[in-house]
């Protein structure tokens, strides 16, 4: 799954994986978890973590091989937040050969910048359980899911949102053509109701 951010990726990952009965593989999510779990890749990643450090791209893809590998993958992974670059992906793909597995479709999410900004800039999160919510979604400003208060991040201020779409520009959205060459891309439109999305991509896979 591919997309700027603020294009919809986490919702409409959660969507697809539940009803393809799927792993939804998020690399932050497994990260944490291994590093919980204190796995040999978790151990390692930590050390990284702990310094302030990025974790390597081969000890990330030694995680994502773990879950793949997993039982509750047998019939399928969605993969969300990597890769975020060309080199990421060519690790990846030879990962993915080792394995004897492979990319069945790319699904890019393709939102305008403007709408981002405003969508990003209109988000809240709960300071307790952060769940993400819109502005509306919250009673006085309090968590929908467990009363705490809901609060604006800095990464969705105007300037940090432009940033990132920058970075995202240059960094990410090249795999856009890597994966064209390949014959799994499919661009989706992401606006409208999150259930449209839903059938748009749907369409494609």
């Amino acid at each position: 799954m591919l997309g700027a951010p603020g294009a919809g990726k986490g919702t409409q990952a959660e969507k697809i994986s539940k009803k393809f009965e799927i792993p939804h593989i998020s690399t932050g999510d497994i990260l944490r978890k291994e590093i919980r779990e204190g796995t040999g890749p978790g151990l390692k990643a930590k050390e990284y973590v702990e310094s302030g450090k990025l974790v390597p791209d081969e000890l990330v893809v030694d995680i994502i091989e773990n879950s793949i590998k997993g039982d509750k993958a047998g019939k399928g992974f969605l993969m969300d937040g990597f890769p975020r670059n060309i080199a990421q992906a060519k690790i990846f793909s030879d990962m993915l050969d080792r394995i004897g597995s492979g990319l069945d479709k790319v699904i890019n999410i393709v939102v305008g910048s403007d709408e981002i900004i405003e969508r990003l800039g209109k988000r809240r999160v709960c300071n307790k359980c952060q769940q993400i919510s819109g502005i509306g979604e919250g009673q006085d400003g309090v968590c929908a899911k467990c009363g705490g208060k809901l609060i604006k991040r800095r990464d969705d201020e105007e300037d940090v949102i432009r940033h990132r779409l920058q970075v995202y520009k240059e960094e990410t959205s090249p795999l856009t053509e890597y994966y064209k060459e390949r014959g799994v891309l499919a661009n989706v439109r992401g606006t409208g109701s999150e259930e449209e999305v839903t059938e748009r991509i749907l369409e494609n896979i």
